[in-house]
């Protein structure tokens, strides 16, 4: 799994991933994209062929109005605690089931309680 962490999630939380699910994780502080605007996050996700995953629902309203089919995007709607060991086992836990569909462009919300996926392009 190739994921781009937004600025909204721990940073820590990349080295977690790559620990113990062996995924291939960037943060976009380490691309250096630190307060880059919105619409350039999605675009390097889909440049560097990863997963943008965010807690902002920003990206899901850019990618809905854009019409695109990409990149595909994990949107977190947890409640209190985003403690990095917490995200982490929430996506080791809902990712791999879901690697077809995040190939083939999707958009997967993630709460405490389900998981819901709308494939790409959102009409």
């Amino acid at each position: 799994m190739r994921l781009l962490l937004d600025e909204n999630l721990p940073v820590s939380l990349a080295g977690l991933l790559v620990r113990i699910a062996g995924w291939d994780v960037a943060h976009v502080r380490d691309l250096g994209m630190a307060s880059s605007r919105d619409p350039d996050v999605p675009a390097r996700a889909a440049r560097d062929e990863r997963v943008l995953v965010s807690a902002d629902t920003d990206f899901a309203t850019l990618l809905a109005a854009s019409g695109a089919s990409g990149p595909s995007i994990v949107l977190l709607r947890i409640g209190a605690g985003r403690r990095p060991e917490r995200l982490a086992g929430l996506l080791v836990a809902n990712l791999p089931p879901l690697a077809g569909d995040l190939a083939g462009g999707a958009m997967v919300v993630t709460t405490d309680q389900r998981v819901r996926v709308r494939r790409l392009p959102i009409g």
